[in-house]
């Protein structure tokens, strides 16, 4: 569940928080106060995409930060752990992201930075939001086809027919690839016959490209490094004044000490290593760079095959390995022009072959939809009986389509309102009441199956009369049984059925416009309840009209 959301210089918003509880959690307030920047809010965390418009005015940086607690963490752990990223310890889960008025902006997962896009990922795990227009989607046949094999628990036979779909498109791309004209195919095989000798010709060795501009750097410094060598060795050994002629001066004293103080032989043993060691040190020096001279060919050739390396780079790729990998590519597309006739063949047979089996994976994954778009039309014209359609239907339709992504099948969903209606497209509703309650039947439906574990709703009752708030609160109430829901509403009907109740309120100080949200209880939830009912004059009957609807929501 989401504990808590914090936001801080977000819009309206300078510092505003509110810590949430399981089952439905409901958020008023008046028009402008502010409601629907806690979604935004909750957008930000969850990957969406954000810009320093948001910021607060005059403000340099906006910050936004959510406490999640989730009963299984398996999967999003994976993600992190995939990531080398911090995994959710008991459970918990913070994301923090902040924009600043630069442009630019920072993701934090348990103290982990992220990219937006982590976000996105593990936001599609976490939360299933749907806001005032979303039922817009509801009215798409990918989605309605998503929604079906949803319900249908057919993601594994439709994967299997995705796999052979991918498959046949590859053999075809592959195959449109040869399937060109003679001059074309000639142009081509020139060209790759080109590249390939070229990078033959090269006769690259892994790592050559670090191993050259290191040997490009010693030769082309020879002269400063035996200058220094010689330098390193004069102080070390060779000069009047070394390090060895001082450390052998003092091999002298401490013989003389050790005859009159016994514990000296340790420091001369010391003193005596010191000496060995500056001895192989200057040793060492003189061998390393006996060989290095300067030497003009040798750094001809250095430069030569470094200036041969960057072309390459240029042409094939930004490292010697992917200038390899062009060279492997090339060489097969080339086998695959030199061979075309008898490629075409076999493509031809691949194709043939890999398409019968995507129809028969195709008519499987029809099949089993056909017998699972009974029982969602069944399940779903149940809730909507209870959302006010007491003769309405819903149904679902399959027509054959060409091989798609999805597969074979043009799903589309269909609505009969009334008793003695024909069942319509819901494309052809023109209520946005009535499609906004479709998509909370949709929802109620998919929640039973949907392992999300928090579904937000941002005025899904909107163009709704208070008559069905009724019906739209006991729903939301029963989705909340299995999941936590955050819901922003304007109707006090819903909102009376809220597990929590929070109030969103905006006011003015020194000019500077301020919003806060704070839960509400009691005699305070009756007002605002009394708010919503009556708008500012709140008369002793509104409030105890309110008192009942609590009162009734509650039993």
């Amino acid at each position: 569940m989401l504990k808590s959301i914090k936001v801080r210089n977000l819009a309206i918003v300078e510092d505003a928080g509110v810590e949430f509880g399981p089952a439905l959690n409901v958020i008023t307030g008046e028009t402008g106060a502010g409601k629907s920047i806690i979604m935004g809010a909750l957008d930000l965390v969850l990957g969406e995409r954000a810009d320093k418009s948001l910021l607060r005015t005059g403000e340099q940086q906006c910050v936004v930060e959510a406490e999640f607690e989730i009963a299984n963490p398996k999967a999003i752990n994976a993600i992190l752990e995939e990531l080398a990223m911090n995994p959710c310890e008991d459970g918990q889960l913070t994301i923090r992201r902040a924009i600043s008025a630069s442009g630019s902006g920072k993701s934090i997962i348990n103290d982990s930075s992220s990219t937006v896009q982590t976000l996105k990922k593990i936001g599609d795990l976490l939360v299933d939001m749907h806001g005032p227009h979303d039922h817009q989607s509801l009215l798409n046949t990918s989605f309605q086809t998503d929604i079906l094999d949803s319900h249908g628990k057919l993601w594994a036979r439709r994967a299997k027919y995705e796999e052979k779909y991918r498959e046949w498109q590859e053999i075809r791309q592959r195959r449109a690839e040869l399937d060109s004209d003679d001059s074309s195919v000639e142009q081509q095989i020139d060209l790759l016959q080109f590249q390939i000798q070229e990078i033959e010709d090269a006769d690259l060795k892994p790592n050559e490209e670090e191993s050259v501009n290191d040997e490009l750097s010693t030769v082309a410094n020879a002269s400063r490094i035996t200058e220094l060598a010689n330098g390193i060795q004069a102080a070390l050994s060779e000069a009047e004044e070394s390090a060895f002629n001082a450390v052998a001066a003092a091999l002298q004293y401490l013989r003389e000490l050790e005859a009159i103080m016994p514990e000296a032989s340790e420091w001369r043993n010391e003193a005596n290593s010191v000496s060995i060691q500056l001895q192989e040190l200057a040793s060492a020096v003189s061998a390393r760079v006996s060989d290095i001279e300067t030497d003009p060919e040798r750094l001809q050739w250095l430069d030569d095959r470094l200036g041969l390396i960057n072309k390459l780079k240029r042409k094939y790729g930004a490292s010697i390995d992917e200038i390899f990998q062009h060279h492997a590519v090339a060489k097969q597309k080339l086998d695959d022009l030199e061979s075309r006739g008898e490629r075409i063949a076999a493509l031809e047979k691949m194709l043939e072959d890999t398409e019968k089996e995507m129809f028969a994976e195709a008519k499987t994954l029809t099949e089993s939809r056909k017998k699972a778009s009974a029982k969602l039309a069944e399940t779903i014209t149940a809730e909507l009986q209870g959302l006010g359609f007491a003769h309405g239907a819903f149904g679902v339709s399959i027509e054959k389509a060409p091989p798609g992504p999805a597969g074979c099948d043009f799903v589309d969903f269909g609505f009969a309102p009334n008793a003695g209606e024909e069942m319509r497209p819901l494309k052809a509703i023109a209520s946005s009441g009535e499609i906004s309650r479709v998509m909370l039947a949709v929802k109620a439906v998919l929640a039973k199956h949907d392992s999300i574990p928090v579904l937000v709703f941002d005025e899904i009752d909107a163009n709704v009369g208070g008559e069905m708030g009724n019906a739209i609160g006991k729903r939301l109430a029963a989705i909340a049984k299995s999941h936590q829901v955050i819901c922003i509403t304007h109707l006090p009907q819903v909102a009376a059925f809220g597990s929590q109740h929070y109030m969103v309120s905006k006011g003015v100080e020194n000019g500077r416009t301020f919003t806060s949200i704070t839960p509400v209880e009691d005699e305070a939830r009756v007002e605002e309840v009394a708010r919503m009912l009556g708008g500012k004059e709140i008369t002793s009957v509104v409030l105890e009209h309110a008192g009942e609807l609590l009162a009734a929501a509650k039993g």
